[in-house]
């Protein structure tokens, strides 16, 4: 009986210093976050240096009356159409005609290589200047945008002839626009 007390004193002090919480373990490595601190100090030098680019467009252009958008673009009219009042919202299908150049003028995409164009407003996918800059326009206004890199086509470019942080200037010809029905 007493080595049979003993056996089950054993096992029960075997269990109880085996079942005792186990403590999480620390990672080898920690990040101290320096990657993302350093990121987001390469992307505002990157903002900054290309809003001076376009600031120094506009000033060299003073005939041209450029308006500032809410969005970070700016944006000035070849044609403007104040007899409408309507723009296209969500939902609607707007019909345009655009071309893309850089911030020197020099043609990236021809209107005729892009031409014609079909998009559902905020429902299908464009660069995010372009889905910012339509909902701005009344039907047959004519508007060449400045778009800084983060709203264009950002770090990856296009993955053809638009590099990655590339600032645009897309002049856009709003044909028409009409509910989606």
């Amino acid at each position: 009986m007493q080595k049979s007390i003993l056996l089950l004193f054993v096992v029960g002090i075997i269990l109880v210093m085996g079942c005792k919480e186990n403590k999480a373990r620390r990672p080898v490595s920690r990040s101290g976050g320096t990657f993302i601190k350093e990121s987001i100090v390469r992307n505002k030098k990157l903002v900054g240096n290309e809003e001076k680019i376009i600031d120094s467009i506009i000033k060299s252009t003073p005939e041209i009356k450029y308006y500032s958008s809410k969005k970070g673009f700016w944006y000035f009219y070849e044609t403007r159409n104040e007899k409408d009042t309507l723009t296209p919202k969500k939902g609607d299908v707007a019909y345009f005609d655009y071309e893309i150049n850089d911030l020197y003028n020099n043609v990236i995409y021809t209107e005729l290589e892009l031409r014609p164009q079909t998009y559902y407003v905020d429902e299908q996918d464009i660069m995010m200047g372009l889905r910012y800059g339509i909902k701005l326009m009344r039907k047959n206004e004519k508007v060449t945008f400045l778009f800084p890199s983060h709203i264009a086509y950002g770090y990856l470019g296009d993955k053809n002839r638009i590099g990655p942080n590339v600032p645009l200037r897309c002049t856009v010809l709003l044909r028409d626009f009409k509910k989606n029905e």
